[in-house]
């Protein structure tokens, strides 16, 4: 992005430097994701809009996809990596082969739409993931969870028609994107909740609207929109959270993956701004995953 703008590289190396001084790192495997495959992003994007983000990518310098939206030469397999791993963690998880994925990246995603780029996000790979999960046989209901302070528009519109796709997206509203917050589907459980919003306010509204709508629809896998970006030291946002908060929703989501997913949760980092803060909350909700964990 432009110079001076949040959604920023020092993010992911904040949060790495922070998860590796806490000795966080040292307790997990670390992979490096593949890029996403034309095929499973033309699952949730069109065809013609893949296309032209191909042409849009610039030799040099930035151009912008939209007004808030500026892609450099590299951008684009970024969001394909960030794509990729999702991906990757979700193929992970069914084979057995880890219980929790959570995945660095940056950009985020949760915003992109089938043919539009919009809030930082090219791909939504949260979406890309889920359609990955639904093509494995054994998996029936995959569940979206999305705590970013921005409304998961993209994922929303993505699976909206989509009844093996359960989407619980919590947001400040009226807030960027406004857009599809007002949806009324059965599979879709939209929280918003107003400016100045504190922790146990939180806390009550995503109880109230999140648990009854996992344990009636049994989700065999669990997939989270983590953003962070609802935290009170965060620049693009009005909630006043705390690393507590987002370590009792982890918990929140890590009780109803045991109870329904074989403890199966794959995690890809959405917004979340100021850099401490960020990293504060990346390393509660890694520790709460793995202390939270089904395995014995």
């Amino acid at each position: 992005m432009d110079p001076g703008h949040p959604e920023c590289p020092e993010r992911l190396s904040t949060v790495l430097g922070h998860l590796r001084q806490c000795g966080i790192l040292d307790e997990v495997d670390v992979y490096e994701s593949t890029l996403a495959r034309r095929s499973e992003l033309a699952r949730v994007h069109a065809e013609s809009y893949l296309d032209a983000l191909d042409r849009a990518v610039p030799e040099s310098g930035l151009v912008h996809v939209t007004l808030d939206t500026a892609m450099g030469p590299r951008s684009l397999d970024a969001a394909k990596a960030v794509a990729g791993a999702a991906v990757d963690g979700v193929k992970m998880v069914l084979k057995e082969r880890e219980q929790r994925v959570f995945c660095a990246v940056r950009p985020p995603g949760h915003h992109a739409e089938e043919s539009a780029a919009m809030g930082f996000c090219f791909l939504n790979g949260i979406a890309v993931a889920a359609m990955a999960a639904l093509d494995d046989d054994r998996v029936d209901r995959v569940a979206v969870l999305d705590f970013d302070v921005h409304h998961g528009n993209g994922t929303v519109a993505a699976f909206m028609d989509n009844p093996s796709v359960l989407v619980c997206s919590s947001f400040q509203h009226p807030h960027y994107p406004y857009r599809y917050f007002d949806v009324d589907r059965g599979n879709i459980v939209n929280t918003p909740l107003p400016a100045g919003t504190r922790g146990v306010d939180f806390r009550k509204a995503v109880e109230h609207a999140w648990l009854p709508a996992l344990d009636d629809f049994k989700p065999q896998l669990i997939l989270v929109s983590a953003g962070f970006d609802g935290h009170a030291d965060d620049p693009l946002g009005d909630f006043l959270l705390t690393e507590d908060d987002f370590a009792w929703v982890t918990g929140l989501i890590a009780d109803a993956a045991n109870r329904h997913a074989e403890g199966r949760i794959v995690s890809v980092l959405e917004g979340g701004y100021d850099l401490e803060a960020l990293a504060r909350s990346v390393a509660v909700h890694l520790t709460v995953l793995g202390s939270r964990s089904s395995k014995t």
